[in-house]
């Protein structure tokens, strides 16, 4: 019986886990290097697709992903089932076939000690082609992850290995291709010189974020974070204006690189900043670690990529950032204006050297009570966090203007003003001496849940009648004051934990505690909201309690799925069997095909939910009682049954 926990809805995060689950699988064998011939020189692999055609990449090396580092090429091809060639000699020593994740994948190792790896195939070919569909059906299973000995599959370089396809976590046909050194590292493919990829043209910028990295520092006299549209002019960009500064300013910057004739975005591998001509950050993407993927969330603004979707290069190290990607990382903040006006400049490069300049000058400017409030929302208050500062926005009510209290456990203070404009007040709370219940201002009460401050370094255990969560260490990427709200509107119980623009590291480990009773059955089940849709969460109960992992914070409930999948024919003859299914809240668990009894393999594509068969003998009809089970997370289950 083939089983698959793919839960539609949570596409993506099911590609980012079988990212890391493929890189920790591989780095569990070696290639045997004594079967091997002596190491190539640099620059002899054999581009995989139409060798001596101009490719289009759809995907470049370390590009950021939202939540990984890009591990390889995406090479364009056009539609399904061109010919995937070994980039050199060696042997298949890995293959796997996943719902999600890179879908049908090969791994070969060469006699230099690298591995290519070739991902999203539509079809196996040769003798490896064969075997792999004969283990599946020995095993009865569609998800299938095989090792092999080095003189199992030798491979030359140029045969042919597979079909590209679109399986897996893919959004469009394409091969993923993939180098990786003996350390398990995804290493650059563009260092072995592929004649076949073009590239002339330098990053592209949109603009440039500023950031106050403390409470004493400000940008155009406020504190926050502000973005700024650049002015090109060639390869290079500025603004149009020098920014008024004070203190500690951490840099953004919006970009990505680009291609001719190609409408893909890529990502820039090389970026320096000088500030006064003093080069301070130096950042080299040339390599990317695939057990430490998902620290991509420290190099970019992760709230700014939840809200908005654009990812940001933060040109400063966050404390949480543990990536080896830095010429000096004991500099944190690079830029710091006093008494002086700064220059700064940041030059982007990609692999081919194609060059672009960003040019600024940040204007010193003291800390001022009164200033034009840029960033004013019009709503009587609003708030953000930013690092370990509580931001609060007060509209002003004139003669009625009262001080603002901040309540904590039953005490009351009354911070001063930081800074004023004429409609519109501004408080700066430091929340390691603060962590407030509610602040009360003239406008009306803000009420918090802030119930603790989670080290980002340490294990860190919070308990509550409501939760019970155990952080381990260095699940965090920085401080995080965690929130908890409990609500049962819509006669429905749900557990809102921190805050989505929060990013873990590491799963934490989630304990609920419902306070209403449930008949515990297998259609009860506990999701996560996204939106106005519901994703489904693997759980147990345990003492009346919800046991659970999970790698992002967000509202979680408790819902009841009592609606079967739905299977619907979209051909069924002696020649294949095709069918779409579906399922409507928990997604599809796992599905089974016979055929006069006989197991029948049917390969899932999640995406659009087709399902297809494949024969073990290609010349054999199907002819007979067919009959397709389909079951969902919550033991629904559908079957469709037909004579052919």
């Amino acid at each position: 019986m083939m089983r698959s926990c793919w839960n539609l809805k949570l596409s993506e995060i099911v590609f980012f886990s079988l990212f890391i689950c493929c890189g920790s699988a591989f780095a569990q064998f070696s290639p045997d290097k004594a079967l091997l011939p002596r190491s190539l020189e640099r620059g002899n692999y054999l581009f995989p697709i139409k060798p001596g055609s101009t490719a289009i990449l759809t995907g470049t090396m370390g590009e950021l992903r939202n939540t990984h580092f890009h591990a390889g090429l995406d090479i364009d091809t056009p539609g399904i089932g061109v010919p995937v060639l070994s980039a050199d000699d060696g042997y298949i020593a890995r293959a796997t076939a996943t719902t999600g994740g890179y879908g049908n994948v090969l791994y070969v190792s060469h006699r230099d000690g690298n591995t290519t790896v070739y991902a999203h195939l539509e079809e196996f070919k040769g003798a490896v082609g064969e075997y792999i569909l004969k283990e599946r059906y020995a095993r009865k299973t569609s998800e299938i992850d095989l090792v092999f000995q080095p003189n199992q599959f030798p491979v030359s370089k140029g045969e042919l290995l597979a079909l590209s396809g679109n399986t897996g976590g893919s959004g469009g046909p394409h091969l993923h291709f993939e180098v990786r050194n003996e350390k398990n590292e995804a290493i650059n493919p563009l260092v072995y010189d592929f004649a076949e990829v073009k590239d002339n043209l330098a990053p592209i910028v949109f603009k440039v974020a500023l950031k106050t990295m403390d409470a004493k520092s400000r940008i155009n006299d406020q504190f926050g974070r502000f973005e700024f549209s650049v002015v090109k002019s060639g390869d290079n960009y500025s603004l149009p204006h020098p920014i008024l500064a004070n203190g500690n300013i951490g840099v953004e910057v919006l970009a990505h690189d680009k291609m001719e004739n190609s409408r893909f975005r890529y990502g820039i591998n090389y970026i320096d900043m000088e500030v006064n001509k003093q080069l301070v950050f130096k950042q080299t993407i040339d390599k990317v670690d695939l057990n430490e993927s998902r620290g991509i969330l420290a190099l970019m603004d992760y709230r700014t990529l939840e809200l908005k979707g654009a990812r940001y290069n933060k040109l400063y190290i966050d404390d949480g950032n543990r990536l080896d990607y830095y010429a000096d990382k004991t500099v944190k903040n690079n830029v710091q204006v006093k008494d002086q006006d700064t220059s700064v400049d940041i030059k982007l490069k990609d692999f081919n050297g194609n060059v672009s300049t960003v040019n600024f000058i940040l204007k010193a400017s003291p800390l001022v009570e009164e200033t034009p409030i840029l960033s004013a929302s019009g709503k009587p208050y609003d708030m953000e966090i930013q690092e370990n500062t509580l931001r609060v926005s007060v509209k002003s009510c004139g003669e009625t203007q009262l001080p603002l209290q901040v309540w904590e456990q039953g005490k009351s203070s009354t911070p001063a003003v930081t800074y004023r404009g004429s409609n519109q007040h501004v408080y700066l709370i430091n929340l390691l001496s603060v962590l407030p219940d509610s602040i009360q201002t003239c406008q009306g009460t803000i009420h918090f849940n802030f119930q603790d401050r989670i080290p980002s370094e340490t294990d860190y255990k919070y308990y509550s009648d409501l939760v019970d969560i155990q952080f381990p260490k260095q699940s965090l990427y920085d401080t995080a004051y965690l929130s908890i709200k409990y609500d049962t509107a819509n006669h429905r119980e749900s557990f809102s934990i921190g805050s989505r623009t929060v990013p873990l590291h590491k799963s934490i480990s989630v304990t609920l505690k419902p306070r209403l009773n449930y008949f515990q059955s297998r259609d009860l089940g506990l999701y996560r909201k996204e939106g106005k849709n519901f994703s489904y969460v693997n759980s147990e109960w345990a003492n009346n309690r919800i046991n659970f992992k999970t790698r992002e914070f967000g509202e979680f409930t408790l819902l009841r799925d009592t609606i079967p999948p739905s299977i619907t024919k979209i051909g069924l003859s002696t020649a294949a069997a095709r069918f779409k299914i579906k399922d409507n809240l928990s997604g599809i668990a796992y599905f089974e095909a016979n055929i006069n009894g006989q197991w029948l393999l049917m390969v899932y594509d999640y995406k659009t939910g087709i399902l297809k068969s494949q024969k073990l003998e290609p010349a054999k009809i199907l002819q007979g009682d067919f009959e397709l089970k389909v079951v969902d997370q919550a033991g629904n289950e559908t079957i469709y049954k037909q004579k052919i």
